[in-house]
């Protein structure tokens, strides 16, 4: 007596799964029409089919394993088999995924199926501002609706499609494969069961037609550049009364002549003037919102960074926002009058500072130091 377990390559504990995927396999391996001719290959395919026909039967497999036989189960359980004994959990339950490797299609083919419609992508561009607060567009998308002159029939009105007359209306076609009754998708309809001898003057017997729809689309406050916004159901029509496929709105956020964005903290550099650097006092700088007051303290260095709570952008779905950070800079004048100039002498020389000794007289230091 053959072992069956030795013969599917698996532990006398294997599961009903692991059963299934291994003759898979070994049928898929010793399929006699990848085998043509190859005795042997098929003596192995009968052998794998016979031990899979007993261990895929949870009662065969108990005896089996009982008394190493199957022997004295019942007239259908022994060698004899063949290729019509499968039990409950036999070949008949993995037929169509083997089928599916080796042929490229399954016994089950038929008539066209509904499909779903093909998903469609936008590619939206949104301003900072809009990316922030959130907005409403309205889109234009080019998309494949079901014709409605024809119904999605394809067929001019009043002149309906014929049963096609290779496949009598199955859509698919019946013949002999090896060891194996197949059935493969109709070549005259495509698998519709029908012909269209006078098609749609509108969709040319497509069933479906190029339009484009208005759809507004609500931006939620928060979104950044590849946000994806889903919205179902607009996408392409489906085919044979198939739902319709979905759009997908991807975002991307332009840049901005002032700001620059950061997750939720908003980047900006101000310009203040010396006196206020020095002196201190309070400017008014840029934000999203509008114009906002920001206190600059004395003696505040170029290049110093102060944070506007709350300034920035909004997170997504929450009312919480981000900050905005402004930089400042000394803003340093490119023209002076002469009396500004003369204070600024006077002021480098009474901080210490060491001017040009080459160049003599008041008025000589100001035309090097100041010329235009």
């Amino acid at each position: 007596m053959k072992d069956y377990y030795t013969l599917l390559g698996v532990g006398r504990d294997a599961a009903p799964e692991e059963l299934k995927k291994a003759f898979r396999q070994l049928a898929l391996k010793y399929h006699p029409d990848r085998n043509q001719g190859d005795k042997e290959a098929e003596e192995k395919f009968k052998e794998i089919n016979e031990a899979y026909t007993c261990l895929s039967d949870a009662e065969r497999r108990s005896h089996y394993d009982r008394y190493g036989t199957t022997e004295g189960f019942g007239a259908a359980a022994g060698a004899g088999a063949g290729f019509g004994g499968f039990g409950a959990g036999g070949f008949n339950d993995i037929f169509e995924n083997i089928f599916d490797d080796f042929f490229g299609a399954f016994s089950g083919a038929g008539k066209a199926r509904a499909t779903k419609g093909a998903d469609l992508r936008y590619n939206l561009a949104v301003t900072l501002e809009e990316a922030a607060f959130g907005t409403e567009k309205n889109l234009k998308i080019p998309r494949w609706q079901t014709c409605e002159v024809c119904s999605g029939s394809g067929a001019e009105p009043g002149k309906p499609p014929v049963t096609c007359s290779q496949c009598k209306g199955t859509g698919h076609i019946r013949f002999q494969q090896g060891f194996f009754s197949v059935s493969k998708t109709c070549g005259k309809c495509q698998g519709t069961g029908r012909i269209i001898t006078n098609p749609c003057t509108v969709c040319k017997g497509n069933s479906k037609v190029k339009i484009q729809k208005e759809i507004s689309v609500r931006i939620p406050a928060g979104v950044d550049s590849g946000s994806r916004l889903r919205l179902s159901g607009e996408g392409d029509f489906g085919s044979y009364g198939g739902p319709p496929g979905d759009l997908y709105v991807v975002l991307g956020v332009e840049e901005h002549p002032v700001f620059k964005r950061e997750g939720m903290d908003i980047y900006c550099q101000f310009p203040i003037s010396f006196a206020k650097a020095v002196f201190g006092g309070e400017v008014e700088v840029p934000t999203l919102d509008g114009s906002s007051a920001l206190k600059i303290p004395a003696g505040t260095p170029s290049g110093k960074s102060f944070h506007i709570k709350n300034k920035g952008v909004p997170r997504l779905g929450s009312h919480h926002r981000g900050d905005q950070v402004v930089s400042v800079y000394i803003d340093v004048p490119k023209k002076l009058t002469a009396r500004q100039k003369e204070l600024l002498v006077e002021f480098a020389i009474e901080g210490g500072e060491v001017l040009d000794e080459s160049v003599k007289g008041f008025k000589g230091k100001l035309k090097d130091l100041f010329s235009m």
